[in-house]
């Protein structure tokens, strides 16, 4: 069965974000930045907090049930150094009849393997 990934990349959730989720590290931050919201999507709050930097993460994090999010779209990715990038996007959502939309431009950081959210400004 073809199960979309949320991030909407085309791919299956299984090839794309499901990878990550299960404990692959991310290439780049901008797959991080896809798996992240596929959590949200998800409801995933711990790979969430994983894949936060422990400086900036929150102690406790809680979804709020009835937010759906229904989209994705990357903006810009761009590398800041050889191991920080930043990760524009637009994220549109929906709870009840209530519709709407979050732009962020994110930072990343490498750690090891993989990528880690710092944080990001809200437009």
């Amino acid at each position: 069965m073809f199960e979309p990934c949320p991030c909407g990349s085309g791919k299956t959730y299984l090839a794309c974000c499901g990878r990550l989720h299960s404990g692959t590290p991310a290439r780049d931050a901008e797959e991080l930045m896809r798996s992240r919201y596929s959590a949200f999507a998800r409801g995933m709050t711990a790979y969430l907090q994983k894949s936060w930097a422990a400086e900036t993460r929150p102690l406790t994090l809680a979804l709020d049930p009835a937010q759906v999010w229904t989209g994705l779209e990357i903006e810009r990715h761009e590398a800041t150094g050889p191991d920080t990038a930043i990760v524009r996007f637009t994220a549109t959502w929906r709870s009840g009849a209530q519709t709407g939309r979050m732009t962020e431009t994110s930072r990343f950081r490498r750690e090891g393997a993989g990528w880690v959210y710092i944080d990001g400004m809200i437009d």
